[in-house]
């Protein structure tokens, strides 16, 4: 006889849906996302006693948006993941009845600390809650919400998502999203002494609407190295963005434009933690590109990105790098070095979905250069990354990643500067559906890619208008990390 679904542990129920997706040839492998259902924004990501937390937004009843819960897993490594009970759950009649939504977590002079919005009757307000065992179990304040309504005087499009940091004189502040009707996103500065009671004192920064949206949601506010980095998730066009400045006297002034963070467009909400040798580690909701009905059908949808590490480049912008722990995936190696393309080069020695890449060209005469994936034998489906010297501009392009029409396939382009004598050097990880690359460690793309066909596994080299030079390039297979 069959034992009692709600008799099984955990890691049991867990192990059982992993065989269930194990035919599922998108599903991702060394990406975390949960065992089934819906994943959206990374909350409250911290180091505690020396493992790394993630939070996020978890719908427990399907693969679709809503009745909006916190999942939680844990890792010792930044690789390895392991699935925890669902931390925060809506409670009718109360303040968060209709969701727990984005927060952040700080650590209270040892009291593990999270403030979260809760959603009743499409009110959107400050909730707290207090975990008494080094968050397994958490306890909402008796006294939520925290910040009864948003200040008076402001007509705002929204009031949601936390951003929370102590000063050195003992005094926390946070930044919740906003925006305002006559104008575009922001982000409100608050400030309290216990981080139960808050005092409003300004907007932070606010921006303009034809650029960054009538609402800021998921900001995340940070020190890097001399200056602060606002990140910010735009509704404008449902991007992630950012600004680096100064911050003084409880204002922040950017120093150039807002600029996008991921070039492929996938990526949305992301948070960082600061870990405990210093790191400034960000994850992100990648979204699907697929239709909700295909979604449905597969049972999961949403991953979290991969952890990227932030630190600042000289020319004052973001240097974004992948963590070194992901080593630890890698399997066998193919390795090429100092070879040319004219035309087109076929990767014979190595093929696969499941994948890690760097290459290296030399500065280059042609006018365009770059990697293919997910190439079936006729190209009928391929993913190419390309890169066009004179327009300085790197494109992924997903126009042919999937013979099914339903899929988004869109062209992603972004301005990627190269220095004089400087090559293009890719760092790319593919994961069946996933793809994440950074470039040179300062442009940044996400895309997801849905072959039709089990044999669009290939890889390639390609030159048009000329030759380029490939210094090196290394493969590696990677495992996954559900494997025991």
């Amino acid at each position: 006889m069959a034992q009692p679904v709600n008799a099984l542990t955990r890691l049991e129920q867990d192990k059982i849906l992993q065989k269930n997706f194990a035919a599922d040839y998108h599903r991702p492998q060394y990406h975390f996302l949960p065992p089934a259902n819906w994943l959206n924004d990374p909350n409250g990501v911290i180091q505690w006693q020396g493992q790394y937390h993630i939070f996020y937004q978890y719908n427990p009843n399907g693969p679709f948006w809503g009745t909006i819960h916190w999942g939680h897993a844990v890792s010792t490594d930044l690789v390895h993941w392991e699935h925890l009970p669902i931390d925060l759950t809506p409670d009718p009649g109360t303040v968060d009845a209709d969701g727990c939504w984005s927060g952040y977590i700080v650590n209270d002079d040892g009291v593990p600390t999270l403030i979260y919005t809760g959603l009743r009757n499409r009110v959107q307000l400050p909730c707290l809650a207090t975990s008494p065992d080094n968050l397994v179990t958490w306890q909402k304040y008796d006294g939520n919400p925290i910040i009864p309504a948003p200040p008076e005087g402001l007509e705002v499009t929204g009031f949601r998502d936390h951003s929370i940091w102590r000063a050195s004189d003992g005094v926390w502040y946070q930044i919740i999203g906003t925006g305002f009707k006559q104008g575009g996103g922001a982000a409100l500065l608050y400030r309290s002494t216990n981080l139960r009671q808050w005092e409003y004192l300004h907007p932070l920064y606010s921006g303009d609407f034809d650029k960054v949206g009538i609402v800021w949601e998921c900001p995340d506010f940070m020190a890097l190295g001399d200056k602060h980095v606002l990140l910010i998730s735009s509704t404008a066009d449902r991007q992630a963005v950012y600004y680096i400045g100064n911050y003084n006297d409880y204002k922040f002034e950017p120093i150039h434009e807002v600029r996008r963070l991921d070039y492929g467009g996938y990526l949305y909400a992301p948070q960082t933690l600061e870990d405990a040798i210093g790191r400034r580690i960000m994850w992100g909701w990648i979204r699907e590109g697929r239709s909700s009905q295909s979604q449905k059908a597969a049972g999961w949808t949403g991953v979290m990105s991969l952890p990227l590490l932030l630190s600042l480049q000289a020319n004052n912008d973001l240097s974004l790098s992948f963590a070194p722990e992901l080593q630890e995936l890698r399997g066998k190696h193919y390795h090429l070095d100092n070879f040319e393309i004219e035309q087109e080069y076929l990767i014979e020695q190595a093929k696969g979905d499941c994948l890690e890449i760097i290459i290296e060209f030399e500065p280059a005469e042609a006018a365009e250069f770059g990697f293919g994936l997910r190439c079936s034998p006729d190209n009928s489906e391929q993913t190419l990354l390309g890169y066009k010297p004179l327009q300085e501009s790197l494109t992924l392009d997903c126009a042919q990643s999937s013979l099914d029409k339903e899929v988004n396939q869109p062209v992603q382009s972004g301005k990627h500067k190269l220095e004089t004598g400087e090559g293009l050097k890719l760092h790319l990880f593919l994961d069946r559906s996933v793809i994440e690359i950074c470039a040179n460690n300062q442009s940044y793309f996400t895309g997801r890619v849905y072959p039709t066909r089990t044999d669009s596994q290939g890889l390639k080299l390609f030159a048009q208008a000329g030759r380029v030079k490939v210094k090196s390039l290394n493969i590696w297979e990677l495992k996954s990390i559900w494997q025991n």
